[in-house]
């Protein structure tokens, strides 16, 4: 499994440009990570491209990653990839075992509070954010109600990363496609 045949499976199945662009957020967040850890760059982005491929057609609980699953076993994903897809989600009984499983979970969620808070700027950019900037929209619960404040903590405890540590190596993964995601604003890296 390469990166063009992980691209063609997510756009096979995902038309809403938002969730691409989160899909590639955990994507870049999973490659800093692995890079940093002297990881497998490649499987662990590719894990972060594929973790939500299957929201579109299977949008409710329990269904997704579940039902996804055998759509990626199908298509070739190694089990390996498979098997985070599934424990990013704590309703499926696939516990996070693996240093790869608990990033994908402490990244999946960070990056769409990244996103909001990038995009309320005036720049709205990731170039001139910091975690400061995300320490204060993180306080107003209503927000980007939708990120879960305890869940992106509690995984970033179970990565064995300081909470703003984590958001501020999640910014600069994401930086590094800022332009791909619309996020470079009127700002240059």
């Amino acid at each position: 499994m390469d990166r063009p045949q992980a691209l063609s499976i997510v756009q096979d199945f995902v038309k809403n440009q938002n969730l691409i662009n989160h899909m590639l957020s955990v994507e870049a967040a999973m490659r800093f990570y692995a890079e940093k850890y002297g990881e497998d760059v490649e499987t662990w982005g590719l894990t972060g491209l594929l973790h939500d491929f299957d929201w579109e057609i299977h949008p409710t609980i329990p269904d997704h990653p579940v039902l996804g699953a055998p759509m990626l076993r199908e298509r070739g994903v190694p089990e390996l990839i498979v098997r985070a897809v599934l424990s990013h989600a704590d309703f499926t009984g696939v516990p996070r075992e693996t240093r790869m499983e608990k990033a994908l979970y402490a990244c999946d969620e960070i990056t769409g509070l990244i996103t909001a808070v990038a995009l309320v700027r005036p720049s709205r950019s990731l170039y001139d954010l910091t975690s400061s900037s995300v320490k204060k929209k993180w306080k107003d619960r209503a927000f980007a109600a939708g990120a879960n404040r305890e869940e992106i903590a509690q995984a970033t405890e179970q990565f064995d990363l300081e909470l703003w540590e984590h958001v501020d190596n999640v910014i600069l993964a994401m930086r590094q496609i800022a332009p791909e995601l619309g996020l470079g604003g009127n700002l240059t890296s």
